[in-house]
């Protein structure tokens, strides 16, 4: 299982302080949202966020594009330093050329899909995929609530998956606490965004990387 802090709950006057708290609790990557305020409303960092970051860590660095045209912009962030591309397949009119482009640039490729997509819109895409996620909220802002109706997408997502005998993960980004990771986990998510579970927690950083993987492996502390 893959703990995954969303750097967007972050306090950014600490950024790299707090890159570094995940880091040494043991996050095995950091999640990086990047939005435009045209395909969510918001905005958020950009390349040279990105840059920085990739100077104070050596965890991959899972990079997320809640953006219009983000071909525009892969090249930009394979060189800011991200491992993992994910482009959102409601802004994509030409996925495959999108996902060829990303492991073109020797990058993992992403396929995200908002909470009115169904799942069986990237079933044709799986195969060129090394990451799929169902969005549990709707995209732009932290904070908000997991949505139930994302479980049977995973669930579908997976025996997909399982049955190609593919090595797609599927990550989870949305409301993710001990709770909804547990359910998300259960209907076969391999990877897990969480934002105020980890940086808001009451007792810090580290406590909220512990506290998810604890209750993921079934540990309830």
């Amino acid at each position: 299982m893959i703990i995954a802090p969303s750097i967007w709950s972050a306090d950014l006057t600490k950024l790299g302080e707090q890159v570094s708290e995940c880091e040494a609790a043991g996050a095995d990557w950091l999640h990086i949202d990047v939005m435009d305020g045209q395909f969510v409303p918001n905005i958020s960092v950009g390349p040279v966020v990105v840059e920085a970051i990739r100077r104070v860590t050596t965890l991959p660095l899972d990079v997320h594009l809640m953006i219009v045209q983000p071909e525009r912009y892969l090249s930009a962030f394979a060189d800011a330093g991200a491992d993992h591309l994910t482009v959102h397949i409601e802004a994509c009119p030409d996925l495959p050329a999108v996902l060829q482009k990303i492991k073109g640039l020797g990058k993992k490729a992403g396929v995200a899909f908002n909470p009115e997509t169904p799942a069986s819109a990237i079933e044709a895409y799986l195969a060129e995929a090394d990451i799929v996620l169902p969005m549990s909220v709707h995209p732009g802002f932290s904070g908000q609530k997991f949505i139930p109706e994302t479980l049977p997408k995973i669930q579908q997502l997976r025996a997909w998956i399982d049955a190609r005998g593919l090595k797609t993960e599927i990550e989870v980004d949305g409301g993710i606490d001990g709770e909804t990771g547990t359910q998300a986990h259960a209907a076969g998510a391999s990877a897990f965004v969480a934002a105020s579970a980890i940086f808001k927690h009451r007792d810090g950083i580290a406590a909220g990387i512990h506290t998810l993987a604890n209750k993921l492996n079934g540990i309830d502390k």
